[in-house]
């Protein structure tokens, strides 16, 4: 009796997959050119929450023994794991999107509720990314900037660092070890902090240009 109910269970878990994908197929292809430049991240955890909405609708027209929220969350689980995310990964993004499913009030998450009013056809998803579209934080020229900072810190300070460690070893023979280390290391962080310093500048910038740009002109 227990093995049926399992089977059935997960039957049910499996049907919420197929249409989870059927509807999100037909969405992406509704948004393929609109042309949204979001933070990677970000749009792959908005497809995530929105799924989790779509599969939490339809499981509650399952009649099934699991509450249709946790349902949802399982077929979730099953989706990483068929396309290939380790289970212990697959585990800890669904507690991520589990608490990024609902917001501080206890409702849900804009995405989350979209997905669920959502029907085959409809301009659902773009709806949601239409709500971030003037949002500076998720956008992918912001996201790029932020890679490309990190990338400068990391290479640069390793490189300054390396520079500084050659010329003493050079032509300042006669140090110990530790101490041409410590020299590479301070020079390193010499350079990782002023260049950390502008980036954190340039993003305040960029979010006060954004808040004023939202400001209803009088």
């Amino acid at each position: 009796m227990d093995d049926i109910k399992i089977d059935s269970e997960t039957a049910k878990i499996d049907a919420c997959i197929q249409h989870g994908r059927e509807i999100l197929a037909t969405q992406l292809a509704l948004i393929k050119d609109k042309g949204y430049d979001f933070a990677p991240e970000f749009k792959e955890m908005t497809i995530h929450l929105y799924l989790l909405g779509v599969m939490w609708r339809f499981a509650e027209s399952l009649n099934a023994s699991e509450d249709a929220r946790e349902m949802a969350f399982s077929a979730m689980r099953s989706i990483l794991i068929y396309d290939g995310v380790h289970k212990k990964n697959a585990q800890k993004r669904i507690e991520f999107l589990r608490k990024m499913s609902q917001i501080p009030d206890g409702s849900s998450a804009l995405a989350v509720a979209i997905g669920y009013e959502s029907v085959l056809g409809d301009h659902s998803l773009a709806e949601v990314f239409d709500h971030y579209t003037d949002e500076v934080q998720v956008s992918g020229s912001f996201w790029r900037l932020y890679d490309r900072g990190k990338k400068t810190m990391l290479y640069g300070g390793l490189f300054v660092a390396f520079l500084v460690i050659w010329f003493i070893t050079l032509f300042l023979p006669g140090n110990s070890a530790i101490a041409i280390l410590a020299a590479g290391l301070i020079s390193a962080m010499l350079f990782i902090i002023p260049t950390f310093l502008i980036g954190l500048l340039i993003y305040r910038i960029k979010i006060k240009k954004s808040k004023h740009s939202d400001l209803p002109s009088s």
